[in-house]
């Protein structure tokens, strides 16, 4: 992987609506990982790194840490179907913004601020699934914010 001065590790990213991060290796190189659109889980595709940093892409928009925490759940809720806490979490939120949609209105903002929690909590809780499972990718302290 090319080494760049400059550029801050981690970084995240949405890549085509794709969640996207870039980690540092133990020796001072980098590691593209994008969530799986059939799991959730990571995958490595190093092969974006060109394309990502330097934007001749199109499609891709930096984020903060917890922006790519509430776009990865929203990514995962969008296109996973499964059982379980993370799952029934997922149907919450949904219900939420179903009930504002047929209301013909926006979420208040205390609905926000539930969602922002309850999309954090999911992504801790499916990340600590990814790591159990031995997914080299999976960092749920990313939610913690202590990551930037």
């Amino acid at each position: 992987m090319v080494q760049m001065p400059g550029l801050v590790l981690p970084s995240y990213y949405l890549y085509y609506s794709s969640p996207v991060k870039i980690v540092e290796t133990s020796d001072g190189g980098a590691r593209v990982w994008r969530v799986s659109i059939d799991t959730g889980g990571w995958q490595e595709e190093n092969d974006l790194f060109t394309e990502i940093v330097f934007d001749i892409g199109g499609e891709v928009f930096r984020q903060s840490p917890e922006d790519f925490v509430q776009e990865v759940e929203r990514f995962r809720a969008h296109y996973l179907q499964g059982e379980g806490p993370v799952f029934a979490l997922y149907e919450t939120v949904q219900a939420l913004r179903d009930a504002a949609e047929a209301q013909g209105r926006s979420l208040s903002p205390k609905e926000q601020a539930l969602i922002r929690g309850i999309r954090k909590r999911t992504f801790v809780m499916f990340e600590e699934q990814l790591r159990a499972a031995g997914d080299p990718g999976a960092d749920p302290e990313v939610a913690a914010g202590d990551a930037a």
